[in-house]
């Protein structure tokens, strides 16, 4: 099964993301790439355990799809999301047996360490979010990358590190073939919680999904913004930022990619990329005429997007590209 970011809860419980198997461990396997790993990985259990994978490639995540649903694997649950996303929002504390990551990207780069998954900030997070007993799991070729995460496993203060061979499963996955017919060989680890640290809990509520909490716009069009005018002109692109406070010094970024002229409506769409750390999202925001003879700024409902406060910002910055045009805002809903 495929769940995007919508479909979840915050935080979750496997008596619904699993309702057949909620006894069962739970594992969560961080970057999944074709799925090969978990079907032969399960063969070591008495049963399989409930399953979440997290992959950023979406051709990797309709491959796995593929693979676990021959291998008959029905508590098996897939989603296209970064790791970081998911273990704060999604999973709850004292939850997972196994935190399992094999072959991640070793960012070998000079500067780019800071991309690294296994640092001490994901190990503090996941001692929190295992249960008493459980581990990470990590499988690598990279010889630099296998000393840096045991480093930071100890240097974390919450992890002991413990060498072992890997699972006969991981010596099967695409990466561990090509090493292994280049003559190369591989590292696993253990990386067991000594501590459970507080950590920032996944929030009840992160991204509403009420009716009420669509953002949106009412506008005065001044004849120069009618539609057509506007699409048949260049549209360069428009950027915006804010959002930033003590809780999150990130924020959001908001860039209008391209208007284009619906026809259905004889309104506006405009494309708009939302980053939020490390969540993306790509939505449309419609301008649509209204009967009273002003438009409608809102958004569309296309991809189902989560309304994240940089999803409101987006209606906003769509607002304040008619306004600087000279449209004229009657309402607000942001």
């Amino acid at each position: 099964m495929i769940f995007q970011l919508s479909d979840f809860l915050f935080p979750e419980t496997p008596a619904r993301l699993f309702p057949d198997t909620a006894e069962r461990p739970w594992v969560l396997e961080i970057g999944y790439g074709d799925g090969r790993f978990w079907p032969p990985f399960t063969q070591t259990f008495p049963e399989a355990p409930n399953y979440l994978g997290v992959e950023l490639s979406g051709v990797s995540l309709l491959k796995a799809e593929r693979r676990l649903h021959a291998a008959g694997l029905t508590n098996a649950m897939l989603t296209k999301l970064p790791a970081g996303v998911v273990m704060r929002e999604v999973i709850p504390a004292d939850s997972l047996d196994a935190i399992i990551v094999n072959f991640p990207d070793p960012w070998p780069k000079a500067g780019h360490t800071e991309q690294r998954l296994l640092r001490v900030p994901f190990f503090q997070l996941a001692a929190n979010r295992l249960k008493p007993g459980g581990a990470v799991l990590l499988t690598t070729d990279h010889d630099e990358y296998f000393e840096f995460a045991c480093t930071e496993a100890e240097a974390s203060g919450v992890m002991r590190v413990e060498l072992a061979e890997p699972p006969a499963a991981a010596l099967e996955t695409k990466y561990a073939l090509k090493w292994r017919d280049l003559g190369l060989g591989v590292h696993h680890a253990r990386f067991v919680p000594t501590a459970h640290p507080d950590a920032a809990p996944a929030t009840a509520a992160p991204y509403p999904k009420e009716e009420s909490a669509v953002p949106h716009a009412i506008l005065r069009l001044p004849d120069a913004l009618h539609p057509q005018a506007i699409t048949q002109t260049h549209f360069d692109k428009y950027t915006a930022r804010g959002g930033q406070h003590a809780a999150d010094p990130v924020g959001w970024t908001v860039v209008l990619l391209d208007a284009y002229r619906s026809l259905a409506k004889d309104g506006l769409v405009f494309l708009a990329h939302v980053v939020e750390g490390e969540l993306t999202q790509e939505v449309l925001v419609n301008v649509n005429p209204r009967s009273d003879g002003q438009f409608l700024v809102r958004l569309a409902r296309f991809g189902g997007p989560i309304i994240t406060p940089g999803v409101k910002a987006a209606v906003a910055t769509v607002t304040a590209w008619l306004e600087e045009r000279g449209a004229e805002t009657t309402n607000r809903g942001y």
